[in-house]
């Protein structure tokens, strides 16, 4: 099973080449922290299911690599989503990919390989493949984000990409339809929108969405795992 990140997820980054950072709006810092009744939407194209583990281990190895991004960079992205999926109840430990060869087996932890391959995602900026248990990244979209707007920090969208796809293995099957969570996607591709507090927020920010997992994300893969 394979989910991706998709390119036009991030046609907004594309689009506007050099466009600076905006600030981040009260509204939008209050979706991040707060989860609502009835705020726990997704667009119904999967379902969410409980980890087939209590703990994983995601091991990094770069080749590959864009050459803006050292392998201490993505090390880090890594280290903090697995910190910021930790109140989901699922231990995240990580590791380069020589420390996982050496690494003592642990049956209750499942083990997940990043790595950058442009095959394996088609297109996309990223894609989880559940059952090869692989999350890859692409080189090449990449390249094209730092072609088409070179001022954007590419290391937000990585933290994004590498957040969305580790909550995959967290059991977070189907996407958030709630704009600002990371594990959403803004729109349905048949012209229905993600939903915001505030409808004209999404305007505003060069990229709504949160880098790493919301206070919803959370509860969604809380719920998952039976863990309310």
């Amino acid at each position: 099973m394979k989910w991706r990140f998709a390119a036009a997820a991030l046609a907004l980054l594309l689009a506007l080449p050099g466009a600076p950072a905006l600030a981040f709006s009260d509204t939008r810092a209050q979706e991040i922290a707060q989860c609502l009744p009835g705020e726990l939407q997704t667009w119904n194209d999967g379902r969410d299911t409980p980890s087939p583990h209590g703990a994983w281990l995601f091991f990094y190895a770069h080749a590959g690599a864009p050459d803006w991004f050292s392998a201490a960079q993505v090390q880090a992205v890594l280290q903090r989503a697995a910190q910021a999926w930790a109140p989901c109840g699922l231990p995240v430990q990580v590791m380069d990919d020589a420390q996982a060869r050496t690494h003592k087996p642990d049956p209750a932890q499942g083990r997940v390989r990043v790595q950058w391959d442009d095959a394996a995602v088609r297109g996309n900026f990223a894609a989880a493949n559940l059952t090869q248990r692989t999350l890859n990244l692409s080189p090449a979209m990449f390249a094209l984000l730092r072609q088409r707007n070179p001022r954007h920090p590419a290391i937000e969208t990585l933290q994004m990409t590498v957040s969305h796809e580790m909550g995959h293995f967290l059991g977070l099957v189907a996407h958030s339809r709630r704009c600002v969570d990371v594990m959403s996607y803004y729109d349905d591709g048949k012209g229905k929108r993600c939903s915001l507090r505030d409808p004209a927020a999404l305007k505003a920010h060069v990229e709504y969405r949160s880098q790493l997992p919301t206070a919803c994300d959370i509860q969604r893969c809380r719920a998952a795992n039976g863990l309310r």
